[in-house]
């Protein structure tokens, strides 16, 4: 039985490239238990059908083969029985196309037979439509004239997963798409980046509100379509999740609203140049010290606690893999595994891991190779779902809600988290 596949952080930063190996379009995906949460269409947390809901007040038709629509059981689990529905397809309608002439009929008829009008219809399609080339920009706009209501693709598409616009980043444009342009307001913006609100105890609101800003949008915390419209007087986008870039764009070039970017880092240093650069950038001064100091504490509390730990970090986390794993080892513990996606965006945090822990092992969730993973080094603790499924004999922390961490307020959680977890609370 061959090993599951790895290679190190020193070895794939020599390579300066990604093996095939670790690109899942270049072999069979495997959808382990450890991942089935994001890589399943029915994915628990906010895959595209349950984000394609976020515009108050809209529906959903979803336009798939039986085998696609089966999965959706647990939006209705969710609450959104009510606003989710069907149309699907025959073997007929996939080979001829001719479901294209059913859309526009289907909103029609689901918008009448509703208690009342919903704000916008969002049309999920799947790799069906991907494979038959479907125009459905167009589509749409036969059933926002057929029906009278705006009416926006969500595509479901996996097979675009690693391509310039990928499903999450599609239709984070597609939610936005419906706002139109108005007056800006100088003292409003938005934060553009996930489909659950950050924690309210986060310091961007504080640090926010210290620069001027007086009122943050957020579409996770938009309860009416009113609310909702106001995300477009916004005086600057602050993308938070690289995903929402594209949204921001289109934001940017339809609404007249520029869009300043802040990433999630969990090393202390990084986020206070990464504020002390966006003060710039707004003219405001920052002083993030009260925010730096307590989570400083809780680094170090936790690491005169524990001593230096061995972690293996997984991907079903709310951190990128790589550069929570590099927080880790600099903040003077091990990575001995991390199970994740490389791409462009995080190979600078493996070029950095491969100088200071040259010999973490780097894994991919979705190769088949997994099914054959078996425990070979030394871990203390682990982080995130996957890495939780793969060490259940292992003290950790899943690190995964739907409310976002993120800045000082994400190291402080983490840190915490792990030490109750390591005192035998999981």
């Amino acid at each position: 039985m061959s090993e599951a596949f790895y290679i190190t952080a020193k070895e794939l930063a020599a390579r300066g490239d990604i093996p095939e190996e670790l690109v899942s379009s270049k072999h069979l995906i495997y959808s382990s238990p450890a991942t089935l949460d994001f890589n399943s269409p029915g994915a628990k947390g906010f895959g595209v059908k349950r984000a394609g809901l976020a515009i108050p007040g809209s529906v959903m038709l979803l336009v798939a083969p039986g085998c696609c629509g089966r999965n959706t059981a647990l939006l209705n689990e969710l609450g959104y029985s009510e606003r989710f529905f069907y149309l699907l397809l025959d073997d007929t309608d996939i080979v001829t196309g001719r479901h294209l002439t059913k859309i526009p009929k289907a909103v029609k008829e689901l918008c009448e037979e509703l208690d009342c009008t919903p704000t916008a219809v969002m049309i999920c399609i799947t790799c069906v439509d991907a494979l038959l080339g479907t125009d459905m920009e167009r589509v749409c706009r036969k059933c926002e004239e057929t029906a009278g209501v705006p009416t926006v693709p969500a595509y479901m598409y996996a097979l675009t997963r690693e391509k310039r616009l990928p499903p999450m980043a599609a239709v984070r444009k597609s939610v936005y798409s419906l706002l139109k342009k108005q007056k800006r307001i100088s003292n409003e913006c938005n934060i553009l980046g996930h489909f659950a609100p950050l924690f309210d105890e986060c310091e961007l609101y504080d640090i926010l509100k210290s620069a001027g800003i007086k009122k943050v949008h957020e579409l996770s915390r938009c309860t009416t379509f009113g609310e909702y419209e106001e995300l477009s007087r916004a005086n600057f986008n602050l993308v938070i999740n690289p995903e929402a870039r594209y949204a921001a764009q289109d934001m940017e070039k339809n609404l007249g609203i520029p869009f300043i970017e802040l990433n999630r880092f969990y090393r202390l240093d990084k986020i206070r140049n990464q504020y002390r650069l966006f003060g710039q950038a707004i003219g405001a001064e920052i002083d993030d010290t009260k925010f730096y100091d307590e989570a400083k504490k809780t680094v170090e509390g936790f690491g005169n606690k524990y001593g230096s730990l061995t972690f293996a970090v997984g991907e079903c986390v709310n951190a990128d893999s790589f550069e929570l794993s590099l927080a880790l080892v600099e903040y003077g513990h091990k990575v001995s595994e991390i199970y994740g996606t490389v791409g462009e965006r995080n190979f600078v945090f493996i070029k950095k891991l491969a100088e200071v822990s040259p010999e973490t092992r780097i894994f991919s969730n979705l190769s088949p190779t997994m099914l054959n993973y078996e425990k070979k080094t030394e871990i203390d603790a682990v982080i995130g779902v996957d890495a939780l499924y793969y060490h259940n004999d292992i003290k950790g922390v899943e690190f995964n809600d739907e409310k976002q961490p993120f800045g000082y307020l994400a190291v402080k959680l983490l840190f915490e988290r792990l030490d109750k977890a390591l005192e035998g609370e999981r």
